[in-house]
């Protein structure tokens, strides 16, 4: 199950934050910090893109200049996340054209509805490419 998803900027500043889990403000604060700290002195080249984390797992994976983190249960399989930020930063590609940090600050609202459709209550529900960008299309058709 997913606790939380991040998407922050090499700075560390948070441009996505979903939790499914309950956590008060402070926790948020102090684990977005410690989150950032983690995966932005990892070198890139030698380490892999699973880091132990309070009794789960950090899987993440750097796009441009911005590190997309799923925080899982260290029982869950790290490739099928891995695998799913990968389909995530696809779909927003494939729907902005070259997806980049201001797309996500200024269209948050899209980056909200394509994780929604593709995660449910902490748990992957679609992996079709496909099919998340018609639902995207059939939700712009309605405004």
């Amino acid at each position: 199950m997913i606790r939380f998803i991040f998407v922050q900027n090499r700075q560390g500043k948070t441009r996505l934050e979903k939790w499914f889990g309950s956590y008060s403000d402070q926790e948020k604060q102090k684990l977005k910090a410690e989150v950032h700290r983690t995966v932005a002195s990892r070198d890139q080249k030698h380490q892999s893109n699973f880091v132990e984390f309070h009794n789960n797992r950090i899987v993440y994976r750097r796009y441009a200049g911005l590190f997309f983190c799923f925080c899982i249960d260290t029982n869950d399989n790290e490739l099928a996340y891995l695998e799913a930020i990968h389909l995530f930063v696809e779909v927003l590609d494939a729907y902005h054209g070259n997806v980049c940090e201001l797309d996500l600050v200024f269209n948050f609202y899209l980056v909200y509805a394509v994780l929604d459709e593709m995660i449910l209550a902490g748990e992957i529900q679609e992996t079709s490419r496909s099919v998340i960008l018609s639902r995207l299309e059939h939700l712009n058709n309605l405004e």
